[in-house]
């Protein structure tokens, strides 16, 4: 029985061997798979195709040109600034604004803020006055299940319709 193990025992382990053999050729590829999808990652590709990530702008932007000529005939209204409305915020514009902010108690730097834009007419009515306050968002988590509307919804209608 002796001699029959031992043939048995060699052949298993040269089985063994040759598996063993046979899964570094798949580990590799793997290896190379995950080596070229880090490759893309570092080159700022994306492994997803056809997703790309939407960047939001920090920061104010520059009003437009139509924005500013609005701006100026404000300022001209209340006789600050005395050229025609060009939509270039050139420095007569800046002139006109510190004249306007100083004349109104306003901190007379030439920039625009909420507060000059309020006393402008241009500005919203809480803009300046307050912070934001943040939105409320309403989810299907948020709403009791079975409360008194659901109730009376349900002794107004059975199966469909009204009784």
């Amino acid at each position: 029985m002796n001699r029959l193990l031992r043939p048995m025992h060699l052949i298993l382990l040269s089985l063994l061997v040759v598996g063993l053999g046979v899964s570094p050729c798949f580990s590799s590829t793997t290896q190379t798979t995950a080596q070229s999808t880090a490759k893309k990652k570092a080159k700022g590709g994306s492994s997803h195709k056809g997703k790309k990530a939407s960047r939001r702008q920090v920061g104010q932007k520059a009003p437009t040109p139509q924005r500013i000529s609005e701006i100026q005939q404000a300022l001209a209204k209340n006789g600050a600034y005395t050229g025609a409305p060009n939509g270039k915020w050139d420095a007569s514009t800046v002139e006109a604004m510190k004249k306007f902010q100083g004349a109104h108690g306003l901190n007379p730097s030439g920039k625009l803020d909420a507060k000059t834009l309020q006393q402008l007419g241009l500005g919203s009515q809480t803009a300046g006055v307050a912070p934001p306050t943040p939105a409320v968002r309403i989810s299907s988590t948020n709403v009791p299940q079975g409360g008194p509307q659901a109730d009376t919804i349900s002794s107004n209608y059975k199966g469909g319709s009204k009784q």
